[in-house]
């Protein structure tokens, strides 16, 4: 990365902003105040723009679309087909206008179905309230005459009606209690009582927990209100029809409105980076990064637009604020998704990707290990790769998935795993004297010792390698004894150990590499101790180097051990559907295959993940930790990022 100061006109904002989106290679830093002459940079403060509108254009114009998806009953698939446009077709003003006034008017129809929705609701809640009040014929704004009083009111279902006016003539109350209406929750009364014994009829009322209902600003009878509530839903709905029909109409500009929604993302970012620079209203200022091998490209732009620049390698105190851009080959490249996922590398640091990749896919195949396997992975790699031009994030798993899925097609066709067993267990169904077997070079079942130790040397590989790249670094910065009582102690006192067990080199019953190695620790790690500070110095090394790199080591037997579950958890599978097979002889076959491809499918979806959250924590706390310095910056460039179409680049 170089080190961008630019000084421009502010008049040229703008231009220079659409330049470096048109590149897409410039990060442009956020102003901490830290610059070189604070006697001048106080004079300036961070720009404007308008990302609040911007941003609040792409929620609309979002829920636009989620409007035309929903109404129009528009369905993606699983794949979103982006159409190629220039990026000249891209960025003009004349292809959003018409999605504009699209979304302004999507979005005011939604307002107005919102309106009438809500009306419907209320409309339904008053119908609902009169309903029950239907078949009394009495006007209901009516509350009485001069000496008696007409009363609307709910008890609970369980109240009887005998007993109340029972009690109502108890009481020498002059009224009357009608049953208009009940459901499961109450019933509803119309009580006529004198008005001089109105108080006494409410007495015996409360006891049955009477509650008045009245109907404020209503009306006629409950039917005629009723009646016009219908007509009143009957039009409202017809309003909702009216505006839903217009979104579905909308939809011949969903297209459109796509772009548009691209484009304004594309004006967000740099809205949002115009904020980022620093300005006094004559001039503007900013810092930022962009990578060497674009340098002239920038060089060019910033010279068209009349800018002041130097373009400096970063200094070590500015490591930490330095952004990290990944650059890999097409092998390499998929391991930004596990790189990425645990952290970046520092600036300073070294890149694991080229290093990791062949142990990464390798030992994905190890674990899988069954043709068919692999080649589903092939086939729904390339599947999505084809189909949807996945972006970066995507297609570098997508890749990733591919490259494993070519490790398990091999490893699987070097132990002889299609499906597990599924090929000879089919044989045997079909002839029950079949000795079929697929070629294998060495099985999981048979050769389990032969792949324990294939495991645990492949972990010393790595971890040797890992320690290789250390001693690298240390070499790179001149601690060449750390290196030699770091690395080298250890890569001699395991040779020693691995000697020792096949009684290779040891002379007069002692193991001279080991002895050796341990002579390095004992010299080498108490080298800058003291006094007995050299014993717990020396305990503490050997303690942490056991549990360190020999747990390390150990801990590559998970590659056997998923090799192994995998297998025999198809198998499993196999037989069971080969035993259900042969006890319906008719159609045993058929049984048998659909068993054993839904147990597969089951299998090779736990293995997938179960393989690579293994592999996985092998490269992140096996390998890593010999040599990785993590804590890098994402690389965020001022670029054009689309979700909809693919832009065009175009040379200025």
């Amino acid at each position: 990365m170089k080190k961008l100061r630019v000084i421009a006109m502010a008049d040229r904002r703008d231009e220079l902003l659409k330049g470096l989106l048109h590149l897409g290679c410039v990060e442009i830093s956020e102003p901490d105040g830290k610059l070189a002459d604070p006697a001048w940079a106080a004079l300036l403060k961070r720009g404007t723009s308008r990302l609040a509108e911007t941003r609040n254009e792409i929620a609309d114009v979002n829920t636009a679309l989620d409007a035309i998806k929903r109404y129009a009953q528009i369905k993606d698939g699983m794949f979103i087909q982006r159409h190629p446009i220039s990026e000249q077709e891209f960025l003009s003003a004349k292809t959003v206008e018409q999605a504009r006034e699209t979304s302004a008017r999507i979005g005011g129809l939604l307002q107005e179905l919102s309106r009438l929705q809500s009306e419907e609701g209320r409309l339904l809640s008053r119908r609902a309230g009169l309903q029950p009040w239907a078949s009394l014929d009495m006007p209901l704004e009516q509350e009485g005459t001069a000496h008696t009083a007409f009363r609307l009111g709910v008890c609970p279902a369980s109240t009887d009606t005998g007993t109340v006016r029972s009690e109502l003539a108890a009481a020498d109350a002059a009224a009357e209690i009608y049953e208009i209406n009940a459901d499961k929750q109450q019933k509803y009364y119309l009580v006529i009582c004198h008005r001089r014994a109105e108080d006494a009829v409410q007495e015996v009322l409360r006891l049955h927990s009477f509650s008045v209902t009245t109907f404020q600003n209503v009306t006629g009878t409950a039917a005629e209100n009723i009646q016009k509530l219908d007509q009143q839903l009957a039009e409202n709905r017809k309003g909702q029809e009216t505006a839903t029909a217009a979104i579905v109409q909308s939809a011949e500009a969903r297209d459109a409105l796509r772009l548009y929604a691209d484009r304004l993302n594309a004006e967000a970012a740099k809205d949002a980076n115009a904020e980022r620079l620093l300005t006094d209203g004559t001039i503007l200022f900013f810092e930022g990064w962009a990578p060497a091998e674009n340098i002239k490209e920038v060089e060019k732009l910033l010279e068209r637009s009349g800018c002041a620049w130097e373009a400096a390698d970063p200094t070590e105190e500015e490591y930490p604020a330095v952004p990290v851009k990944l650059k890999n080959n097409l092998f390499s490249r998929c391991m930004n998704v596990v790189t990425e996922m645990y952290s970046l590398p520092a600036y300073n640091g070294i890149d694991p990707n080229p290093l990791m990749a062949p142990f990464f896919i390798l030992f994905f195949g190890i674990m899988m290990a069954d043709m068919a396997y692999g080649i589903l992975m092939i086939a729904g790699a390339l599947f999505v790769l084809k189909k949807s031009k996945p972006r970066e994030g995507t297609r570098n798993f997508m890749e990733l998935v591919f490259w494993c899925g070519i490790s398990t097609l091999v490893v699987g066709a070097l132990t002889g795993g299609f499906l597990g067993d599924f090929i000879p267990q089919l044989a045997k169904l079909i002839n029950p004297g079949s000795t079929l077997e697929l070629p294998a070079l060495f099985t999981p079942l048979d050769d389990t010792v032969a792949i324990l130790l294939g495991s645990l040397v492949l972990g010393v590989i790595q971890v040797f390698t890992g320690m290789a790249v250390s001693v690298v670094k240390k070499f790179r910065r001149g601690e060449y004894i750390d290196a030699l009582f770091d690395e080298f102690t250890w890569w001699i006192i395991i040779a020693g150990v691995a000697l020792a067990i096949f009684g290779i080199g040891t002379v007069a019953g002692v193991p001279v590499v080991l002895a050796i190695g341990l002579l390095m620790l004992v010299f080498g790690g108490t080298r800058e101790a003291k006094g007995f500070g050299k014993v717990t110095k020396l305990i503490g090394l050997v303690y942490n180097g056991v549990t360190g790199y020999f747990s390390d080591i150990l801990s590559y037997m998970r590659l056997m051990a998923l090799m192994l579950s995998g297998s025999v958890i198809a198998q499993v599978f196999n037989t069971l559907a080969s035993v259900v097979g042969g006890m319906i002889p008719a159609v045993g076959i058929v049984f048998f295959i659909l068993i054993s491809l839904v147990g597969n499918a089951l299998n090779l979806a736990l293995n997938l993940l179960g393989c690579y959250v293994h592999d996985l924590r092998l490269q992140c706390l096996e390998f890593f930790n010999r040599f990785y310095e993590e804590g890098g910056k994402p690389y965020k460039p001022l670029a054009i990022q689309t979700k909809y179409v693919d832009v065009i680049k175009e040379e200025n």
